[in-house]
């Protein structure tokens, strides 16, 4: 294997390493300790298994936890994956959230997997797929299949729409993964695992494998225990193409009077990150992210300005960047949502937009071939420095004002509550924003060096976070985790609060309970936005039932809060700790609430004129 890594400012992550991740935690259901290391294992011996084959595999890429729920068509497949050294188990409430979770682990690791059984299952984990494939995450889902030799028999199965094809499933994970594996004849479960699998490393994105159900024990030559070894050949930039982009680039940058960088998500993906900040350390230039990339550069560079979210940008952000004469996006994505309801005042001719494979220089040329990451290193040793841009925000930057101090006992605001969470940040937190208000106020937390940040902005699945919390939680163990989720999406995928209980993690969760869907209500208010208050801590004690480490609060003022993060930080800070913060249900961002005023002033343009 080649080794590949995710570049991130908070962790480098080997992927694709022969020996696996150096001290990875071994195998049991539900994350206990370790085994012993296994036996050597030979052709024709039992434990040269297709099971055995996939296990090894998903522990030779860096993944050492599988989030599964079980089902009689995966049972002897999970039995595999619990027997192999260096991978655990780790069991959810239900696939949607073994799917979040496995996109939370992939955030946090590189590369994610999970496990569930044929079409019931498959079905229930495909939104999770979707969200994992829209942000661009390599992530293996295992499907248990029908038995080998009910395919092409004209039965009808369990589990299935009652329907003799068995090809439902594959059809709809197909538009949501970027390889699909049907094993069902040992002669080439090889191959195709394998090609899955770099597929997936390769195009960093969801891959699919089924596995029939009386495959996994059966031994066969080509699962030796030292298999062939595929190769994941680097990809590399076209020489002749990235000099030509370079020299464009340069001399129409350089021309600029006042010319920004902008950082987008794709950063990520071209694992660009390091070469985005050197870049900006030697152009010069004033640096801001767009939102989804929050976290992906370090907020410390010295010229940074903060979001770029058009209207809804850090102070004086918006102002600099789209008054600039030249701007220089990296893996930016234009949605809706991104662009405030596309309204943001940019223009074309001014940009230079750099994808992970490929620069446009203003209304042209185009250039192909070209990986994001040498072309950002490349255009660092030819810019002429420019700090034209960075010199106008000092002059215009005026110092953000103090938060009104709250009298006793006054009901909590929840600009009070951020204020506390940003003291709480080290170089040994991350953050988990949930789809909602915890976008904006999230965004507004400026980030130490270190300090981890995930959100999910392009699919927007409420309740993502609750799985993703336990995945990044599980491949993020050096992090102490923050995670800010709203009443209304927790009620989506609550339960598996009981997963990190059982794997013993010391995550913060703050519940922000103001009566429904806050960001619903901001861009189209009814009836339908209201739901059912819980008792949440209460919920939480109950999920907890006296196994695990688990403690919970209840705020509604801010002593209490002051209170309630004290003993999280200092007592309880080896424990799940659950925070549920009452607020208003009107206490919304001013950000959400002019970015809800003009996102629903685009959904609700009329028809053209035909």
């Amino acid at each position: 294997y080649a080794r590949t890594s995710i570049d991130r400012p908070t962790m480098e992550t080997g992927i694709g390493s022969v020996d696996g991740p150096k001290g990875a935690p071994s195998g049991a259901v539900a994350c206990p300790a370790t085994f012993p290391a296994s036996a050597p294992t030979f052709v024709g011996s039992p434990h040269a298994t297709l099971g055995r084959h996939l296990a090894r595999r998903l522990v030779q890429i860096g993944v050492s936890d599988v989030f599964a729920v079980p089902g009689d068509f995966n049972l002897t497949l999970l039995d595999h994956l619990i027997a192999e050294p260096g991978l655990r188990l780790v069991g959810c409430c239900n696939e949607l959230n073994a799917g979040y979770a496995a996109d939370g682990y992939a955030r946090a690791k590189g590369v994610g997997a999970c496990a569930v059984t044929f079409t019931v299952g498959g079905l229930s984990v495909l939104n999770a797929i979707a969200g994992a494939y829209s942000e661009n995450l390599p992530l293996i889902c295992i499907v248990g299949g029908p038995n080998s030799n009910d395919y092409g028999t004209n039965r009808i199965l369990h589990h299935t729409i009652g329907l003799p094809d068995f090809s439902q499933e594959l059809r709809c994970f197909t538009p949501v993964t970027c390889y699909q594996a049907v094993v069902n004849n040992l002669d080439d479960a090889h191959e195709q695992i394998d090609k899955a699998i770099s597929t997936a490393l390769k195009e960093s994105k969801p891959v699919y494998i089924s596995v029939s159900c009386n495959l996994p024990a059966v031994p066969h030559p080509t699962f030796s225990r030292d298999p062939v070894p595929y190769f994941l050949a680097p990809r590399m930039s076209n020489q002749m193409s990235l000099e030509a982009a370079v020299e464009a680039t340069v001399a129409f940058l350089d021309k600029a009077v006042k010319p920004v960088m902008v950082a987008g998500p794709k950063l990520r993906v071209a694992k660009a990150g390091t070469a985005f900040a050197e870049l900006a350390d030697a152009s010069g230039y004033a640096v801001a992210t767009m939102p989804s990339a929050k976290g992906l550069v370090a907020e410390t560079l010295p010229r940074f300005l903060g979001t770029y979210w058009g209207a809804v940008s850090t102070a004086f952000c918006a102002e600099i960047v789209e008054s600039a004469d030249a701007y220089l996006f990296a893996g930016p994505i234009f949605n809706d949502y991104s662009s405030v309801g596309y309204s943001f005042l940019l223009k074309k001719e001014k940009a230079v937009i750099v994808q992970p494979d490929r620069v446009t220089v203003g209304n042209g040329p185009a250039f192909g071939c070209i990986m994001m990451k040498d072309f950002l290193t490349e255009l660092g040793k030819r810019l002429k420095k420019n700090t034209t841009a960075y010199e106008n925000y000092k002059r215009i930057w005026v110092p953000e004002g103090h938060l009104p101090e709250s009298e006793p006992g006054e009901p909590l605001r929840v600009n009070v509550l951020f204020k506390h969470i940003q003291k709480m940040l080290t170089g040994d937190s991350a953050v988990i924003a949930e789809t909602g208000d915890s976008w904006f106020n999230c965004q507004k937390l400026k980030l130490p060096d270190g300090c981890g940040y995930e959100f999910q902005m392009q699919y927007g699945s409420i309740g993502w976070s609750v799985g993703a919390l336990l995945g990044y939680a599980q491949g993020a163990t050096d992090k102490r985790v923050i995670a800010c989720i709203g009443d209304g999406s927790f009620q989506v995928t609550a339960q598996d609060v009981s997963t990190m209980l059982r794997c013993g993690q010391n995550s913060i969760i703050f519940l922000i309970n103001n009566g429904g869907y806050t960001i619903e209500v901001e861009i189209h208010d009814g009836p339908y936005n209201v739901i059912k208050n819980w008792n949440y801590t209460g919920l939480i004690d109950a999920i907890h039932n006296g196994e695990g480490n688990c403690w919970t609060a209840k705020v509604t003022c801010e002593e209490e809060l002051t209170a309630a993060i004290e003993t999280a930080t200092g007592d309880k800070k080896d424990c799940l700790c659950f925070i549920e913060v009452v607020a208003h249900k009107d206490d919304t961002s001013k950000e959400l609430l002019e970015w809800g005023s003009r996102v629903s002033a685009a959904n609700s343009r009329p028809p053209n004129p035909q």
